[in-house]
């Protein structure tokens, strides 16, 4: 009866792939799935109370499967929040499993709400850089003005991907004061750090980041060298372009 109670449930959710795709394989989705015997899908609400919703989330989320924990996160958080005790949400985003942890904070990146905000802050310097990306992410995609000591703060972390990620993040999102943090990640020790904090110069500091592509011609690492290369000449072909367009359209 529990098996065909946590299928239903789960399977309520479509399982659909979340953004954090890191957190595991759909190799190992697939063998999760074929544990369980399929089932006709069914409106929850129709066949179990939310006590004994609860009842079983509790149980689920004590199971040694970080898998099971996973799928009974995403569908207690997606579905029942904000409804879910406090006391069960802080248990979920203290689970010993980063994954779990991050899957949490995925799924309550969904929802606007004063206590979204403090917990991104939180998580942002969780043990795990898949956490932080998280908490990164959700912190981009819906903080209207993200605190200039945040950004500092991941200047130095300890982790290239989080590095990398702040760069990549910061060439979509027009934050106030972005220039000077993405000028020192394209002098990080990574050369994939630098190269995102180039990209994402060139985006949004088109004319500040001539003098970083000349610097970066001279880099250590070859591959950057012939990105900087090529992507100078196409910032000097533009004008050239427009003249011969101009002169084109004269004719």
């Amino acid at each position: 009866m529990a098996d065909r109670f946590r299928l239903a449930y789960l399977k309520s959710t479509g399982l659909e792939r979340s953004d954090f795709a890191e957190s595991f394989s759909s190799h190992d989705t697939g063998k999760m799935m074929g544990a369980f015997s399929p089932l006709p899908e069914r409106n929850i609400s129709e066949t179990f109370s939310s006590e004994a919703i609860l009842k079983q989330a509790k149980v689920d989320l004590k199971n040694p499967d970080s898998k099971v924990r996973i799928l009974a996160v995403k569908y207690y958080l997606e579905k029942s929040y904000p409804s879910i005790p406090l006391s069960l949400l802080q248990e979920i985003l203290s689970d010993r499993d980063p994954n779990v942890r991050a899957e949490a904070l995925q799924s309550l990146i969904k929802f606007r709400g004063s206590i979204i905000s403090p917990l991104l802050k939180k998580y942002l310097k969780d043990s795990d850089p898949r956490v932080r990306i998280t908490a990164l992410r959700g912190m981009f995609q819906y903080q209207e003005k993200i605190d200039p000591n945040i950004l500092l703060q991941c200047l130095s972390d300890e982790s290239t991907w989080v590095r990398r990620k702040v760069a990549t993040l910061l060439g979509w999102a027009h934050i106030e004061g972005a220039l000077p943090v993405l000028v020192e990640l394209s002098r990080d020790q990574d050369p994939m750090v630098r190269r995102a904090a180039l990209f994402s110069l060139t985006t949004i500091y088109p004319d500040e980041s001539e003098d970083r592509l000349m610097e970066a011609m001279t880099d250590s690492d070859q591959g950057l060298r012939k990105w900087a290369k090529m992507t100078l000449e196409k910032i000097a072909a533009r004008p050239l372009r427009r003249k011969a367009a101009s002169l084109t359209n004269r004719g």
